[in-house]
């Protein structure tokens, strides 16, 4: 279920017409923020759904319609800031059963690089790491897989893997390093691809200008 607790907020009022509910993974709210207030986007208030959802997919559906139908009559619009992120097509059949607009791609790392040259690029061996994912390595890769109490697992995960390529959102040393570190860990070659916002900025940027 979700509830205030599990929902952040920039703390924008959201009163008035032409008011903007973005509803998003957990693990986007950097970067929309960052949109934001580069962009001057005030009339748009961000809420996010817990960024863990990226590993139990399953409890995105309900969670976005609770947060909908306990948002609706607050804002104009709702745009939905999750691609379908392991839903199998049950988070479009949803938005479209609430009448709201969801972000468009398979998954955020498609997104982020473009979803056309995404596609084009046909990586099924390559395992990615965005800026949140490289802060949040340990907690959303290594311990859930249990790569820290038994890492000869490594093998059994990513023995098929060729590569880690890191999509980087920014131009940070420092997340660089770690994300080399992670490649390191997981014994895989290392790419690094800046990409920043990628297709994450265009539908935001559509809705500002509507």
């Amino acid at each position: 279920m979700i509830d205030d607790a599990t929902l952040t907020t920039d703390g924008l009022d959201a009163t008035g017409t032409g008011r903007v509910l973005l509803l998003a993974c957990g693990a986007l709210a950097r970067e929309i923020i960052a949109l934001k207030q580069t962009n001057g986007w005030d009339h748009m208030d961000l809420k996010c759904l817990p960024a863990i959802f990226h590993l139990f997919p399953d409890k995105i559906v309900p969670g976005i319609r609770e947060a909908v139908e306990k948002y609706r009559a607050d804002y104009e619009t709702i745009f939905v800031v999750y691609a379908d992120c392991g839903t199998g097509g049950l988070l479009e059949a949803a938005c479209d059963d609430l009448g709201v607009e969801m972000i468009a791609g398979p998954h955020c790392y498609s997104f982020f690089e473009g979803n056309d040259a995404f596609a084009e690029r046909d990586e099924f061996t390559a395992f990615f790491l965005t800026d949140f994912l490289v802060r949040q390595f340990d907690a959303f890769v290594w311990k859930p897989m249990g790569l820290d109490r038994h890492p000869e697992l490594r093998d059994m995960y990513f023995g098929n893997y060729t590569k880690l390529v890191y999509q980087a959102q920014t131009d940070d040393p420092d997340l660089t390093a770690k994300a080399m570190a992670c490649a390191e860990k997981l014994q895989l070659p290392f790419e690094r691809r800046y990409t920043g916002y990628g297709d994450l900025e265009t539908p935001l940027a559509n809705m500002a200008t509507s």
